[in-house]
């Protein structure tokens, strides 16, 4: 089916942004200074300080760019962020974001577990470091310690509880990765992820499971673990998370974890997401644009950065692929491939779609959407 549609119609591939429309004006410099004093009750950019430019740069990016990416909440966002400086073990920010937590609901309860959560990630001892700091905070804050328990297994059921959690999880365990172990010692590390990991931990209260996954792994993406990062996709799709919250949440851990390992994090969700989506679902169509010819170089800055962009980010994007002919290089076509309607539609919202879309408005002057059938479906692009 053809659709030819006049731009000044508005829908250059429309939709609208994620953040809600009375905020898709708001510049980044309001929603940081918003965003930083919830957090801390205090004023961001001051430029006060012996480096106020890069202090300057740190926040608008964190937050007013990440902290408005994806649906997650200020209390999710926080939660995130303390366990991956608890990971990194930087802790003079941990300290800093502890008390934001506190600010933006997290309660004691919920701040304590998400750093007993870590433990079998990185370790009892950066554990025992972390929840140092935090208890620190409690105390400033005049939060009675010990916190109430919130253990559920005794001795008897550890294994029992830890291993029903496991297999809801991750059907089948790791069994044929500590196959060959010397000495048969493979059976011992099984037996401590379902009875330490799963049994112990993974039941606590306060959190619930599907929380706890998407923490751990925003773990794995701070340490670069790929093999898990591959395993916990799928558990954190069992324990109902989406690939979209998972993107998020790694997007969430960028500006403290960097580009390498984050892009690492979203390569892997982006290829995990594919497999569990049946290609007859795919969304296939060609998009035919012809670009004011004295504007071509300004679309095109525009259509490389939302390519580049819906790649990255997007895990239902499985293919954007812009050619222009040779003789007339002001006709584009685009090869668009999603994963489904729903991935579709989900980046007809991004901010990256929408800055491409009213940057270009006034420069496309015919679009053409050519919707088609795979005679291949599934075929991969080399």
């Amino acid at each position: 089916m053809k659709k030819i549609i006049s731009v000044f119609a508005g829908i250059l591939l429309g939709g609208l942004p994620l953040l809600a429309q009375e905020e898709s004006n708001v510049s980044r410099i309001d929603v940081c200074k918003q965003n930083y004093h919830t957090l801390f009750g205090g004023e961001a950019l001051t430029g006060q300080g012996t480096d106020p430019e890069m202090m300057d740069i740190l926040q608008k990016f964190i937050f007013g760019e990440v902290f408005r990416t994806g649906e997650l909440n200020m209390k999710q966002r926080e939660m995130i962020t303390c366990i991956t400086l608890a990971t990194m073990q930087t802790l003079p920010q941990l300290k800093a974001h502890a008390g934001a937590a506190l600010n933006v609901g997290v309660t004691p309860v919920e701040l304590r577990e998400t750093m007993y959560l870590t433990a079998p990630f990185i370790g009892f001892p950066k554990m025992l470091n972390a929840l140092s700091v935090v208890n620190g905070v409690f105390e400033e804050r005049g939060i009675s310690l010990p916190l109430e328990k919130e253990g559920t297994v005794t001795e008897e059921n550890r294994h029992e509880k830890g291993a029903a959690v496991q297999e809801k999880l991750y059907s089948g365990g790791i069994s044929s990765v500590m196959d060959g172990v010397p000495g048969g010692m493979g059976k011992d590390v099984e037996r401590y992820l379902t009875d330490y990991f799963f049994g112990e931990i993974y039941t606590r209260g306060a959190l619930d499971l599907k929380t706890k996954e998407l923490l751990g792994y925003c773990v794995l993406t701070t340490l670069e673990a790929e093999s898990q990062l591959q395993s916990h996709y799928h558990g954190n799709i069992n324990a109902g998370n989406t690939p979209e919250i998972l993107t998020a949440a790694v997007i969430q851990c960028l500006p403290y974890i960097g580009f390498p390992a984050a892009i690492k994090a979203l390569t892997i969700i982006k290829k995990e997401a594919q497999k569990t989506i049946p290609p007859e679902d795919n969304l296939v169509r060609l998009s035919k644009i012809t670009v004011d010819p004295a504007q071509l170089d300004d679309y095109n800055a525009f259509l490389k950065e939302e390519i580049e962009a819906s790649m990255r980010l997007e895990p239902g994007v499985l293919t954007l692929y812009a050619t222009a002919e040779k003789d007339a290089p002001w006709r584009v076509t685009i090869l668009e491939i999603y994963a489904n309607r729903a991935a579709y539609e989900s980046h007809l919202k991004t901010p990256h779609f929408q800055k491409y879309k009213k940057g270009t408005l006034d420069m496309v002057k015919e679009l053409e959407l050519v919707d088609t059938n795979p005679l291949i479906p599934g075929l991969k692009i080399k």
